[in-house]
């Protein structure tokens, strides 16, 4: 790290390793300040989150002052970005299509055809009110249901194209739908189980093992079966890169790494469990993938400049308001009776409500809110976070491809 003088400014240069060692300072930060204040914790707000914007706001003082800035060397960000999708992949067992049956299936459907409609909202309102499409799509299914980790992937790659502002433009969206998904998510469902008055119903034939194929065996690993885990991931990144890279000139445009080394991934695990290749531990591999998604999303918060978000907040908070009111509106009159118009449905429209505009956490403390009072709903706990935290991932990555192909301009 050094310091030099240029124009008055006190221009701070900090090398790949101390980057580094600030992305994981400000993320113990995020987890101690959150646990510190309620309504953080409440809302499920991330604590890569919290630090990060905690930067983001003395960077701004620095700017806003002419007093210093930061120049960092971030090397890691992308590495850490693809380690994480590429784990996503590998929870993906087919095994789990069968077991959660028809239900599963359907909610499965109903999510993916929801953040197409995402999309389209965000492509009619740019056109209706001038914002430019890449930003639009970022306030849609981008952010909405791939979280914080899409929101700043995809905004890295419209970064890439000329719309510099784009990954703090996802940033801002996914925290904005994160905070709404747990507004609206717990209330919607109160409000089905009341006005119908729902009762807990328990299905004996509901096959409640489904959750059991992602647990872990409760097994030692030896030292060689971790490797091998670790192995699996780094190859599966290896070859989604290149895999991205064919699609890449066939589609005449950037394709995000990690979609491709997430569905490598998801072929590596599915055939594992027919030809074991290798002892596959998926407590293991989830609690790298929660490492790698913690430092990606703190070290690209940090690096983000919070003053070129202005003149465009405005038209993003329409797409990310108008998102909001389109689930709401959805869950509430469509999908409730799509799933059978019973408590479990109820139940998961709370969670869809949670993953559909914010993340599986946010499904999950929803649905938790409203079983506290009412009652357990088995087949809601155990579809929605599966659908959730990866399924949905298979539907709505291709489909946005196609609209950032056929909208967005500036494609290189």
């Amino acid at each position: 790290m050094s310091f030099e003088i240029i124009d008055g400014i006190t221009a701070i240069n900090v090398n790949a390793a101390v980057t580094l060692a600030f992305a994981a300072i400000l993320l113990l930060l995020g987890y101690f300040v959150k646990d510190k204040i309620n309504i953080l914790e409440k809302y499920c707000i991330p604590a890569p989150v919290v630090g990060g914007f905690i930067f983001m706001f003395i960077t701004w003082i620095g700017h806003s002052t002419n007093a210093f800035n930061f120049n960092f060397e971030n090397i890691f960000q992308d590495t850490f970005m693809l380690a994480f999708f590429t784990t996503v992949g590998l929870g993906a067992s087919f095994k789990l299509l069968k077991k959660g049956g028809k239900l599963l299936v359907i909610y499965w459907a109903v999510a993916g055809v929801i953040s197409i409609f995402q999309n389209a909202l965000g492509i009619i309102i740019s056109k209706v009110i001038g914002l430019e499409e890449p930003y639009a799509l970022l306030a849609s299914a981008i952010s909405m249901i791939g979280g914080h980790g899409a929101a700043l992937s995809y905004g890295t790659t419209f970064g890439e194209m000329g719309y510099e502002v784009a990954p703090l433009v996802g940033a801002a969206a996914a925290t904005f739908g994160l905070i709404s998904a747990v507004l609206v998510g717990g209330p919607l469902g109160r409000r089905l189980i009341e006005k119908h008055n729902l009762k807990p119903d328990s299905d004996d034939e509901f096959d409640t093992s489904v959750t059991d194929i992602n647990v872990s065996a409760g097994e030692k690993l030896s030292s060689l079966d971790i490797i091998k885990n670790v192995s699996a991931i780094i190859i599966c990144m290896a070859l989604g890169t290149i895999i991205s890279g064919w699609i890449s000139g066939i589609i005449n445009m950037g394709f995000p790494t990690y979609v491709g080394a997430m569905f490598v991934a998801v072929i590596l695990r599915n055939l594992n469990e027919k030809f074991n290749f290798y002892k596959f531990d998926f407590a293991l591999v989830d609690e790298i993938g929660n490492v790698m998604l913690n430092l990606y999303l703190s070290l690209a918060l940090m690096t983000l400049k919070l003053w070129e978000l202005s003149g465009l907040i405005g038209g993003v908070l329409l797409v990310v308001l108008a998102q909001v009111v389109m689930m709401i509106i959805l869950a509430y009159f469509v999908v409730f009776k799509i799933l059978g118009k019973n408590y479990d449905a109820a139940v998961m429209c709370a969670g869809l409500c949670g993953h559909g505009l914010g993340a599986t956490p946010s499904a999950i403390v929803n649905m938790t809110a409203v079983n506290e009072r009412y009652g357990m709903s088995r087949k809601a706990m155990m579809i929605v976070p599966i659908v959730g935290a990866f399924l949905v991932d298979i539907i709505y990555q291709p489909q946005t491809i196609w609209f950032i192909k056929t909208f967005v301009e500036n494609l290189m």
